[in-house]
């Protein structure tokens, strides 16, 4: 084998499982006899070959044994029946401040982890400067790790593996954390790594993700690869896995669009008063949204959802509109369809609207888009708050002056 290849052969992997830990030397005795173990298999028979310089995005539902196979691959843990074969140096990045000593200061840990990588202290030395500054850490590299925020650990994290001279580089939601600006600084890391030859594992829920980095993708469901080939492929597969599920529990882990793909929204945007596209407002202002459908033939019309949610991600705002009450008959092709507010009623903030298409019941998810868009809205006058408190004032007169 070349430095970069990993072949996985017939890889499988059990976890026994208890009903209830036994943590008192007493508890042993107790319940000697009384619990049962229960086996569960996280992988079935899984081989997968990645190439030297190849990017191969894993994706699948949560616990569909996508982590476990990054584990082994890594050697943290071994797999029940099957061999994986690597060659070269790895990198891993599997979780957030994994291998960290949190009572070690930043400079510590990058030597620490350096050398659990096979390291000398002159080659990390060598590369300590280029790290903190990918980091941002400057400013905190001698202080205990304990004290950092998950984004200042994740960009350490993700700096020491990605500088520390690795053949492979194996990822585990690793943009799940970390603002627009450390996430593109990262994927040209990672694009660079790509085209100096280095071998990528990437697993994220963020499918728009996964098909900017990988051209080959292989879809695992329930521990079984279902799926191995075009990333494009592997992610309608995957999408359509999550149709009949009105809230994934994978949206936690970055996950933004899915649904069966019957039925899809092409495109979405905010206008403003004078006609144009826009993502910017004032309170108060003419606000529209225009959303383009489409939807073939067989198809009856679908169901249209909007909800408008703030940074936190607290809800603002629902509505729904069924496209067979505005007119729109099955087999109608691509539309547009227009929904118009005279006056903006939010005050201050930055929002994002998620769309999504359903059949009539809106049991089953055609379409669904996380953050169609992102816009903000700015005061207009004193406003304050999410929500622009329109009303009129007036002074009533008391009886006694009467």
């Amino acid at each position: 084998m070349n430095s970069g290849e990993i072949n996985v052969d017939g890889v499988s992997r059990r976890f026994r499982v208890h009903a209830r830990e036994a943590r008192t030397l007493k508890d042993l005795f107790v319940q000697r006899g009384r619990t049962h173990a229960t086996d569960v298999w996280a992988l079935h028979d899984v081989s997968i070959d990645v190439a030297r310089g190849e990017a191969i995005g894993l994706i699948g539902r949560n616990g569909s044994g996508k982590t476990t196979l990054l584990r082994i691959i890594a050697g943290i843990i071994k797999p029940t029946a099957g061999q994986v074969r690597t060659e070269g140096r790895i990198g891993s990045l599997l979780e957030l401040g994994a291998g960290f000593h949190l009572d070690f200061t930043g400079r510590e840990n990058v030597f620490l982890n350096g050398a659990i990588q096979g390291l000398r202290r002159a080659d990390i030395k060598q590369r300590f400067d280029e790290i903190v500054a990918f980091a941002e850490l400057e400013h905190a590299i001698d202080r205990p790790v304990r004290t950092y925020s998950s984004g200042m650990t994740m960009r350490l994290g993700f700096a020491i593996a990605a500088f520390l001279d690795a053949d492979t580089l194996l990822l585990d939601e690793v943009f799940a954390v970390g603002d627009e600006a450390f996430q593109r600084k990262c994927f040209g890391r990672i694009f660079a790594f790509k085209q100096n030859g280095g071998t990528i594992v990437f697993v994220s829920h963020d499918a728009s993700a996964v098909e900017r980095l990988c051209e080959r993708s292989v879809f695992l469901d329930v521990g079984r690869v279902a799926f191995d080939g075009p990333t494009r492929e592997a992610v309608t597969r995957y999408r359509r896995a999550l149709a009949d599920d009105a809230n994934p529990a994978e949206r936690g882990a970055g996950l933004r669009e899915w649904g069966s793909g019957e039925a899809t929204i092409e495109s979405a945007e905010l206008i403003g008063k004078e006609g144009g596209d826009r993502l910017q407002f004032l309170s108060g202002e003419p606000f529209a949204l225009r959303v383009s459908v489409a939807a073939p033939d067989g198809i009856p019309p679908p169901r249209l959802q909007l909800e408008l949610r703030d940074d936190a991600g607290t809800l603002v705002a629902g509505h729904a509109v069924d496209l067979r009450g505005l007119g729109w008959a099955g087999g109608n092709g691509q539309r547009s369809v227009r929904f118009e507010i005279g006056e903006l009623p939010l005050a201050d903030g930055r929002f994002h609207l998620r769309l999504g298409l359903t059949d009539e019941s809106g049991e089953h998810v055609y379409h669904w888009l996380d953050d169609a868009l992102v816009f903000v809205v700015y005061p207009g006058g004193d406003e304050r708050g999410v929500v622009r408190f329109e009303g009129r004032w007036m002074l009533e007169e008391n009886s006694a002056t009467r």
